[in-house]
């Protein structure tokens, strides 16, 4: 009996654990696409329009995002870890020094975005657009980049420990100073890519072959 008491309490709580953003500051930024630092962990957010949109610092932890518009929105520091941005239109926004741990990222446009300082370690970016974006300083460790391109991408000094870069085009990337200890390479288009003072340990590249030169 005493469990059943605590099974009803636990799903009493349930609703009060999912509703954890704020409706007011959901509110807020709908009506003026303003809302520094407020709380909109997992707030449904599909297909919403939000371009140019000045969320920096805010908590959209869990928030789902798919297909929203969000160009040259304003969205550094914020936390956007385990987000569903799938198909979202990030381009030209800054996410400086944001959080997207373990987000989903599958086919986003975060073409010329600034990522600088980023958190992206186990994200999903597969088939994202990435050309020309500033992902320098990033954290990308067991990243899901296959066949995402990163043409022309700054990607210096970031750290992509184990990512999964399988058939992805890195046309023109800079990856100067970048750690890429277990980086997968397969397939991948490197043409024009800097290497300088990267740490490639184990690293597989486009024919297949393991790199050991930084070991």
């Amino acid at each position: 009996m005493k469990g059943l008491f605590l099974a009803a309490a636990v799903v009493a709580l349930l609703p009060i654990q999912a509703a954890a953003f704020d409706e007011a500051d959901v509110g807020q930024l709908l009506e003026s696409k303003r809302c520094q630092q407020c709380d909109l962990s997992g707030a449904d957010l599909k297909r919403v329009d939000l371009a140019g949109a000045n969320l920096a610092g805010a908590n959209l932890s869990g928030a789902k995002l798919w297909a929203a518009n969000l160009g040259g929105a304003d969205l550094s520091g914020v936390n956007l870890e385990g987000a569903s941005l799938g198909t979202a239109d990030l381009t030209g926004a800054n996410l400086a020094n944001a959080n997207l741990s373990g987000a989903y990222l599958t086919g986003t446009n975060l073409g010329g975005a600034d990522l600088s300082g980023a958190k992206l370690s186990g994200a999903i970016l597969t088939q994202a657009n990435l050309d020309m974006s500033n992902l320098s300083g990033a954290t990308l460790a067991e990243a899901y980049l296959e066949l995402a391109s990163l043409a022309g991408a700054n990607i210096t000094g970031a750290d992509l420990t184990e990512a999964n870069l399988i058939s992805a085009n890195l046309s023109g990337a800079v990856l100067a100073g970048a750690e890429l200890e277990g980086a997968v390479f397969l397939g991948a288009n490197l043409a024009g890519v800097s290497f300088d003072d990267a740490r490639l340990c184990r690293t597989m590249m486009p024919d297949g072959t393991s790199d050991l030169s930084g070991c």
